[in-house]
């Protein structure tokens, strides 16, 4: 490798975070935040990166997209049979960290994670393109496979199964929720004297203090 890892750095130049100016409600904050990553991220805004835990006690953190935002918690998608679902099976507490660098903003949120209802994810995978429909049929997430041709060969499967007919949702593939007790947004600031801003739900509030960078 010829670049000098050590010398990546930015600068940090964005307004600053003051405790006066964010919402009561954490939901309410991220709202905001989100709709100025959408209008600033080129690509993705709703990339977040989900950890897990295994039953090893081994932390397990992977991509993936933010698809709904409800009074409850975040919404994303997946198989119930990958790593990441067998871990909440296990154990339900998640940890999600958004990162926009345009904005230099991260926020990461901490939760109990919650499988939503069968209905709700019925309609989401009904509005999903086909061949990301039929994707959810022809991977095993996570499972050892032989070769790509296992995929071709389960695609062609999978294609000529369905035809032209609706798709059904795979019984092992579905949306959950976390369900926050931490937010906390960071607001990158010059000289590393960054801003944080932590929200913990304590005796039915939420309670907003300032953190050290």
């Amino acid at each position: 490798m010829n670049q000098d890892i050590s010398s990546l750095r930015r600068v940090f130049d964005q307004k600053g975070l003051h405790k006066e100016e964010l919402q009561s409600n954490p939901f309410d904050q991220f709202h905001l935040w989100f709709e100025d990553a959408v209008k600033a991220e080129p690509f993705d805004p709703n990339a977040m990166t989900l950890s897990t835990i295994s039953p090893e006690n081994r932390p397990a953190s992977r991509i993936v997209l933010l698809k709904g935002i409800d009074s409850r918690g975040l919404i994303f998608y997946t198989n119930y049979q990958s790593e990441k679902g067998m871990h909440l099976a296990g154990n339900p507490f998640a940890s999600v960290v958004f990162w926009w660098g345009q904005n230099q903003r991260q926020v990461r949120i901490d939760g109990v994670v919650e499988r939503i209802s069968p209905q709700q994810s019925d309609e989401y995978f009904s509005s999903r393109p086909k061949d990301s429909q039929l994707g959810a049929w022809i991977s095993k997430q996570s499972a050892v496979i032989p070769d790509r041709d296992w995929l071709s060969q389960r695609c062609d499967q999978f294609t000529e199964q369905f035809g032209d007919d609706p798709i059904p949702r795979p019984p092992h593939w579905g949306g959950y929720r976390i369900v926050p007790d931490l937010f906390e947004f960071w607001q990158g600031q010059p000289s590393r004297l960054h801003d944080r801003f932590r929200y913990i739900m304590e005796g039915g509030r939420w309670v907003t203090e300032r953190l050290a960078p």
